[in-house]
């Protein structure tokens, strides 16, 4: 049987080898993170890497990404901590979910303190619209037709409970779908995801089926309340550096 986490790990090896960094976080996102991966799904790996502290003394600075392989199986690439810092303090929502994605290759002591800290940065207003366009991307590419692709049903569905998340409880939302599914909603939509999520279960990504309606209702309403929402909301990025400042003069001189 294949050891997936195994390669991973000697993937990430070869490229702290190769690049002369070290990873100090690497975790699944997309698909399999959010937990509705199809059997043919790839693995989406992202990671945090940081360079030796003479690196960062450089007028020549090195690119601060890492794009290592993107194939049928794998898809791996990495950012400099100086950049994820840069968009943590940007309230970045992908780079949120990144940090926690249930699915973890590689975790450091230092990623946790940087985790800690990051949490300072999240900005309400900066991932509902986050998660709007996200939603609003895949309504309006993929789910106008009368037959759909039922997986593009929750790269709507995912980002519009993940804001509703947001609203209520005023954090950085889970990453699992099924965590999501635990907020409050009517009954008819709830049914209506549960047999969505049966009968993904049978098909393959490119089969297309008939909408639900009670499904494509709820995106539609939902897409112009959370837009609204975040309209409304006021800016609240922490334009305080100094904590992320602080951890990035720890990590690099580590």
């Amino acid at each position: 049987m294949r050891d997936v986490n195994r390669e991973i790990d000697q993937k990430l090896r070869e490229i702290e080898e190769k690049e002369g960094v070290r990873a100090l976080y690497a975790a699944e996102s997309g698909s399999r993170a959010w937990g509705f991966a199809s059997p043919d799904s790839d693995y989406d790996v992202r990671f945090i890497y940081v360079r030796p502290q003479e690196d960062y003394l450089k007028i020549d600075e090195a690119r601060d990404v890492i794009e290592w392989q993107l194939d049928e199986i794998f898809d791996i690439n990495g950012w400099d901590l100086k950049k994820a810092l840069k968009h943590f303090a940007k309230g970045n929502a992908t780079l949120f979910e990144w940090s926690g994605s249930p699915i973890k290759y590689r975790v450091t002591e230092e990623w946790d303190k940087i985790r800690e800290v990051s949490k300072q940065y999240f900005s309400e207003k900066s991932a509902i619209y986050h998660y709007y366009g996200t939603a609003n991307n895949a309504y309006q590419g993929y789910l106008q037709g009368d037959a759909v692709r039922y997986k593009k049903y929750f790269y709507a569905l995912r980002p519009l409970l993940a804001a509703q998340y947001i609203e209520k409880y005023h954090v950085a939302p889970p990453v699992l779908f099924d965590d999501l599914l635990k907020l409050d909603m009517p009954s008819k939509l709830r049914e209506a995801i549960n047999e969505l999520l049966e009968i993904k279960k049978r098909t393959t990504e490119k089969d297309e089926n008939p909408q639900i309606p009670e499904i494509r209702d709820f995106i539609e309403s939902e897409l112009a309340r959370q837009k609204a929402i975040a309209d409304e909301l006021p800016d609240d990025r922490d334009r305080n550096l100094d904590a992320l400042n602080r951890v990035f003069a720890e990590v690099i001189k580590g």
